[in-house]
């Protein structure tokens, strides 16, 4: 049990009064000094503090201001001394405690309108959110902030209802937007909205049942026997497709996003018990992993004279890789979405282009993503599908079928070539 004792030890007239905070811990006494900011005068403190017949009506006022004013401190030090591991309290804690008992943080009052509220789940969520999370609720933020504006009207969060939606997707449509980028919008407007739910903010009833249906749409992929035809091209001359090539190997035998796999040095190989292995931590869940170094990745940073490629942006990545499947012969007419421009501007910004679906050279579909799903598609069947999993890093299984378009009449007649 701990104890505070309050002192004057000054040789002032007048000062803030000290404090001690006594206890034991693993048998051991413990005494730790303080200064409050409480100031008294000498007289008062040696005379009148402790007093019980004072007659002076404002001495008796001043008495019981000061009290009061040592009791709030007092409670406060014990209260958080309770919580507190007590290996950790020393001169530095207490100092902690007196600086927030002294300078509490000014409690942020909670937007109710859902603009201003993404701004506030932003700072509350951000340590929890990926990078690529947070651009995404930012890009939709300037969405339905041109959407607002276009309805000369500022939403509440509990304004977010049926007829919400319908003026939203409208509004979507008109701006060319895909069916299922909005799709996508909502539901993160969904998820934002659930958690001012939490920070008791009134929502619409009809706010849980909000979902616009989306288009079906392929999952592009590249064969083993089309990465053997991009393999055979020959490109001694063409030292950036090569380049890209071989990213492109690699990205289809290990599986990984491109903010990972362009970060592939040598220092994260390892060998055990003969095998290679990689061993990093993906940056999108910030998880460890160890995945197979398999031959075909290999044989690329052999051929760098044991190097991994040169790093290119991603932006530059995929310009290239379109280039180098068309080159490639990479052109059966597949249906997908492409991005497309809309303004005829020469300087664009994002919210120029736009996605569209249809029926394309397959070249035109070909982006960074495509190696994690020729990954997890070409190997689908061939290895466990909890093996696949701890390597691409999908969170279950679920979503590793819905990423290759497995449905579950796919899975079930898979099923049938274990008991045939």
């Amino acid at each position: 049990m701990a104890t505070i004792n309050f002192l004057y030890r000054s040789t002032r007239n007048k000062a803030p009064l000290n404090f001690r905070l006594l206890f034991t811990h693993n048998d051991t006494p413990h005494v730790i000094g303080g200064k409050t900011k409480t100031i008294v005068s000498k007289d008062y403190w040696k005379n009148h503090h402790n007093g019980t017949r004072i007659n002076d009506i404002e001495l008796k006022n001043h008495q019981t201001e000061i009290k009061t004013e040592l009791l709030k401190l007092e409670t406060y030090i014990l209260n958080e001394f309770e919580k507190a591991n007590k290996d950790e309290v020393n001169k530095d804690w207490l100092n902690i405690q007196l600086e927030r008992y002294y300078n509490p943080k000014q409690a942020v009052k909670v937007p109710t309108k859902l603009i201003p509220f993404f701004d506030y789940y932003l700072s509350v969520k951000g340590n929890d959110l990926t990078e690529t999370r947070k651009r995404r609720i930012r890009v939709l933020k300037r969405k339905l902030t041109r959407f607002e504006k276009n309805q000369a009207k500022e939403f509440k969060i509990i304004e977010i209802n049926d007829n919400f939606k319908k003026q939203f997707v409208d509004y979507c449509n008109k701006e060319r937007y895909s069916i299922n980028t909005t799709a996508g919008d909502v539901s993160v407007i969904k998820t934002i909205c659930r958690y001012a739910e939490q920070c008791d903010i009134e929502t619409h009833k009809q706010l849980n049942n909000l979902k616009v249906k989306e288009e079906p749409t392929e999952a592009v992929y590249l064969s083993f026997e089309e990465l053997e035809q991009i393999k055979a091209l020959d490109l001694s001359k063409n030292e950036r497709l090569d380049n890209v090539r071989d990213w492109l190997i690699i990205s289809c035998y290990t599986g990984q996003r491109i903010s990972d796999f362009m970060r592939f040095d040598t220092s994260m190989i390892i060998k055990t018990k003969g095998k290679y292995l990689l061993s990093f931590t993906q940056q999108k869940t910030n998880k460890k992993v160890t995945i197979p170094f398999l031959d075909e990745a290999r044989e690329i940073v052999n051929k760098n004279n044991g190097k991994f490629p040169r790093a290119i942006s991603h932006q530059k990545y995929n310009d290239y890789l379109k280039g180098l499947c068309r080159i490639a012969g990479i052109n059966q007419m597949t249906k997908g979405t492409v991005k497309r421009a809309i303004t005829q501007s020469k300087k664009k910004t994002r919210n120029d282009y736009r996605k569209f679906s249809g029926t394309f050279e397959k070249w035109e579909l070909i982006t960074s993503h495509i190696g994690r799903r020729s990954f997890a598609t070409n190997f689908y069947g061939k290895v466990p599908t909890s093996v696949l999993i701890g390597i691409t890093g999908h969170s279950t299984e679920k979503m590793f079928l819905t990423y290759i378009r497995k449905t579950e009449t796919d899975t079930a007649m898979d099923a049938f070539k274990y008991f045939e």
